[in-house]
């Protein structure tokens, strides 16, 4: 490809904030594996390499967004440095619940841990890591409380979120896995631009409009973590060692734990209708056409639903979890919720090939 990929990889003990961690201290190392002109996969598998390097960059880009909003909706702390808080931005994010601050924090430090631990882990088998400063060039938003100095690698304040998990956890006959879609729960959100943290301190008023704001973002909190609520078990598929499935397998429980978290502090977003933007609708979610048994918000435990084949019974699972593609659908979903607005070709080169390495990974192989 025409990007260096070498340039955007730190090559095993170097990493940044690895060079303390012990070739051994992780685990037994594994076996000597042949490795590409590209990056290095140490002694891991290729494959293995490649899917713990995508999951790597996947947390370093949930991490830049969660950070923003703790800068400026969350707790700002040693734990969780950065912004001084917004108390408008942070009040209307209470209205879904009263801990929503520290929720967002916690969510912030839990993918700074994933991204920290996974690179950390890369390089005690000296295999290359990531690193993604080099894109950080993205606009903060301007309003008080934000870095608003800071380069970024998201945009927050053009979504168009995807709340159609919505439904999909709450249909008892439906899978994406089997080529099922799903209604959106805020069809409004799913077209257009939306900012979901206030762009400037203009976006603080009138009420309606920073709780529109509060809204968006307490949806995308679901739609963010649903994601890696799938991306994990699909990519756990194609693990070959033990003790990277291990580190597959403990850290994708924790996204889940964040998506069902997420999953009912959206069920309480007001209906409102933004001021500034008529277009943008939040509908009462416990009345037609949602509400009932299957759609009344307090009800957030995954439907039983059909799985792996129609002739057996349903069962209550993370849908979707087909492993076929599920490193490049990630990275497809998450470009057209907008949060790459404004990202140069050289990022999105990367993280294709990125994504390609990893669903090219097969168990066993390497």
């Amino acid at each position: 490809t025409s990007v260096n990929r070498r340039s955007f990889m730190k090559r095993g003990l170097t990493a940044a904030g690895a060079a303390t961690v012990g070739a051994g201290l992780l685990g037994n190392g594994l076996s000597a594996a042949s490795e590409g002109p590209e990056e290095k996969s140490g002694r891991l598998t290729p494959g293995d390499a490649a899917i713990l390097r995508f999951l790597a960059a996947a947390e370093i880009l949930e991490t830049d967004l969660w950070q923003q909003y703790n800068e400026l909706g969350g707790i700002q702390d040693n734990e969780v440095p950065g912004g001084s808080g917004n108390p408008t931005y942070t009040a209307a994010l209470a209205v879904l619940d009263a801990d929503m601050d520290q929720y967002i924090h916690d969510n912030t430090e839990d993918e700074l841990t994933h991204e920290v631990f996974i690179n950390a882990f890369l390089a005690s088998k000296r295999a290359d890591t990531v690193d993604l400063d080099e894109f950080r060039t993205l606009p903060s938003s301007q309003a008080t409380g934000a870095a608003q100095q800071i380069g970024r690698l998201t945009n927050l304040m053009q979504l168009t979120v995807d709340t159609s998990w919505w439904t999909r956890y709450r249909v008892g006959n439906k899978n994406p896995d089997f080529g099922d879609t799903f209604d959106q729960a805020v069809p409004s959100l799913n077209v257009g631009q939306h900012p979901a943290i206030p762009r400037k301190d203009d976006d603080l008023t009138p009420n309606d409009h920073i709780q529109a704001i509060a809204n968006t973002a307490g949806f995308h909190f679901g739609t963010i973590e649903q994601g890696g609520t799938s991306l994990y078990p699909s990519l756990a598929q194609r693990v070959t060692h033990p003790e990277v499935l291990r580190i597959v397998l403990s850290i994708g429980p924790t996204e889940a734990m964040h998506f069902q978290t997420w999953s009912d502090k959206a069920g309480n977003a007001p209906p409102l209708t933004d001021p500034n933007d008529p277009t943008l609708v939040f509908p009462d979610l416990n009345s037609p056409p949602f509400g009932g048994e299957e759609f009344q918000t307090n009800l957030i435990m995954p439907e039983p639903t059909i799985f792996l084949s129609r002739k057996l019974p349903a069962c209550s699972i993370v849908r979707p979890t087909a492993t076929k593609g599920a490193a490049m659908g990630a990275l497809k979903f998450l470009t057209a919720m907008g949060l790459f607005i404004g990202q140069s070709p050289a990022f999105f080169e990367l993280m294709t090939d990125l994504a390609e390495d990893a669903d090219e990974a097969r168990r066993g192989r390497g």
